[in-house]
């Protein structure tokens, strides 16, 4: 489905706090990277949703995460929308869903859902590595320095759920291992570091 990227930007923009809105655009920009680098590989079915289903999923996970429907995130995200006059199709909202299945009650079944499930605390354990060198800036991190804040550091930033990135290994789900996530997750940041400060 092609959808106005812009208008959903500034729904989101407009709902929630920098620092989410920040974390949004990063984990679209993780979405499409595996994404590509998944079909470079040759490991998208053709039941798998459309990449702009991948990417406007990662921008709109949290939209719901703010105000009225906060307590009932993931579910509430077409509510949200519809105030601003967007709809978004069942694919793109089983894979917001899928990011949380404790809320949700949706468990990841396809590609795009482990992404979104094994990619969204990455992103903040990427930014906090960022936030370690006295540039704060993503172009000095090394995916080798995030894999070892992630295996050996287990204490910083201690809200990354590593045991859901982890899965991003399993031969039923992404089939990626955790050093090329990384890599691929790190990159994606890196190309759009200015648009989110870092």
């Amino acid at each position: 489905m092609p959808y106005d990227r812009q208008k959903f930007a500034d729904a989101v923009r407009a709902t929630l706090e920098p620092n989410i809105f920040n974390h949004s655009l990063a984990l679209e920009a993780c979405m499409g990277a595996i994404y590509d680098w998944l079909k470079l590989q040759g490991q998208l079915g053709p039941d798998e949703p459309a990449r702009e289903d991948w990417l406007l999923a990662g921008l709109i996970h949290d939209i719901d995460y703010s105000g009225e429907y906060k307590e009932q995130h993931p579910t509430k995200t077409r509510e949200v929308l519809a105030g601003f006059g967007l709809e978004i199709t069942d694919a793109v909202s089983d894979i917001v869903k899928a990011h949380s299945p404790d809320l949700s009650g949706r468990q990841p079944q396809n590609k795009a859902e482990w992404a979104i499930y094994c990619t969204d605390s990455l992103t903040g354990l990427i930014v906090a590595v960022a936030f370690v060198y006295p540039s704060r800036k993503l172009a000095d991190v090394k995916s080798s320095s995030v894999l070892k804040r992630f295996i050996k550091e287990p204490r910083f930033a201690a809200g990354t759920r590593r045991e859901e990135v982890a899965k991003c290994a399993n031969a039923d789900g992404l089939n990626i291992s955790i050093e090329k996530l990384i890599e691929i997750c790190l990159a994606a940041m890196q190309g759009i570091a200015a648009e989110i400060g870092l």
